[in-house]
């Protein structure tokens, strides 16, 4: 028996499919299903840089037995009646994708999602739209700013799967795109219909997630990108330093990770005379545990524990018309030249 996969060649035309990957999410907010999404995300050597011997003894002999539980409880805060949030608002987001690609290119551009943890999985969804007649692959990860820890990883299992394929498809992939106009003005615009909303609070403080130093120091990116993204939104809102500010959340373990530290943060503001505050998520492109717990909920208690007065979340892109464009504007310029784009663009002009 071969050991590569062949799939049947399908009556319709040959099409492009655009993969857009985010994280991944337990199935259900309980320790079992917390436990092995948690098996499969730790154990990941993009995410955890260490000794393999050593990782998986501290894995399976303490991590694994400990945390669950509490990640569970977590997770149930925001679980929603559809499922958890990530994977609601990351199937919201591919499903208005479709129904814009579909406009533009016809139906010969496919609009898919994926887990690089948990389901659906990469693998599963690749498998599916090579039976739907893929050709041609644009992998989008979900994360704005590159890191090894989400999108490199993204990359690893898209090669793992392919590597096991008898015909592989045109590939393309997507490193970042936080510096992209499009989605700079998503996010300005985002804070905009906030502040009409709500007013405008002493300070906008927008939060990433962190990684170890150590990983920086040895050449990921991800701290210059999110600093891009930062620098780009203040002069998009005509911001000063001192008015929007930058830190990173989420750390884990012992060892440095990037500074400064988003609770820190808060918990020291109402000393420096910010009363108010905005938080924003921009590394996140839709809303997560890290983003309605770890910020709406614990970054809240922390900031008023402090003694500020008004705290505000404002919700990441999710499937809102602008995220949806800025999209767009990437698979446009990243499929450039593919006979799907070519046959929209004569179509267009004729």
């Amino acid at each position: 028996m071969s050991r590569f996969l062949a799939f049947p060649e399908p009556s319709q035309s040959r099409k492009l499919a655009i993969l857009l990957v985010n994280l991944g999410t337990p199935d259900a907010p309980d320790a079992v299903s917390v436990r092995r999404y948690l098996a499969e995300f730790l154990a990941d050597p993009r995410i955890v840089e260490q000794p393999r011997w050593l990782w998986w003894l501290v894995l399976n002999g303490i991590i694994l037995r400990t945390r669950p539980a509490r990640s569970a409880r977590a997770y149930a805060k925001v679980w929603t009646p559809e499922g958890s949030p990530l994977q609601v608002e990351t199937t919201a987001l591919a499903s208005r994708l479709q129904s814009v690609c579909a406009a533009e290119f016809g139906d010969q551009v496919l609009v898919r999602h994926a887990m690089r943890y948990g389901s659906p999985s990469i693998a599963d969804t690749l498998a599916d739209l090579a039976r739907s007649g893929m050709r041609r692959l644009l992998v989008l990860p979900l994360f704005p700013q590159y890191s090894a820890t989400t999108t490199a990883s993204v990359f690893d299992a898209v090669s793992a799967t392919l590597r096991h394929w008898r015909r592989l498809p045109e590939l393309r992939l997507v490193n970042d795109y936080c510096h992209e106009a499009s989605h700079i003005d998503a996010l300005a615009r985002s804070v905009e219909r906030h502040w009409r909303a709500n007013g405008r609070a002493d300070r906008l403080l927008l939060s990433f997630h962190g990684i170890p130093e150590r990983y920086v120091r040895n050449g990921d990116p991800y701290r210059e990108q999110c600093e891009t993204t930062t620098q780009l939104l203040r002069q998009r809102l005509g911001m000063n330093e001192s008015e929007l500010l930058l830190s990173y959340q989420s750390r884990l373990g012992r060892e440095p990770w990037l500074q400064p530290y988003t609770d820190k943060t808060l918990a020291s503001l109402p000393a420096q005379g910010a009363r108010s505050v905005d938080v924003m998520c921009p590394g996140f492109a839709v809303d997560c545990l890290e983003t309605l717990e770890e910020i709406a909920m614990e970054g809240r208690a922390t900031f008023l524990e402090a003694g500020g007065t008004t705290f505000n979340y404002i919700p990441c892109l999710n499937d809102n018309e602008d995220q949806v464009g800025s999209i767009l504007a990437l698979v446009r310029r990243h499929c450039a030249g593919w006979p799907e784009m070519q046959r929209a663009a004569t179509e267009i002009e004729s």
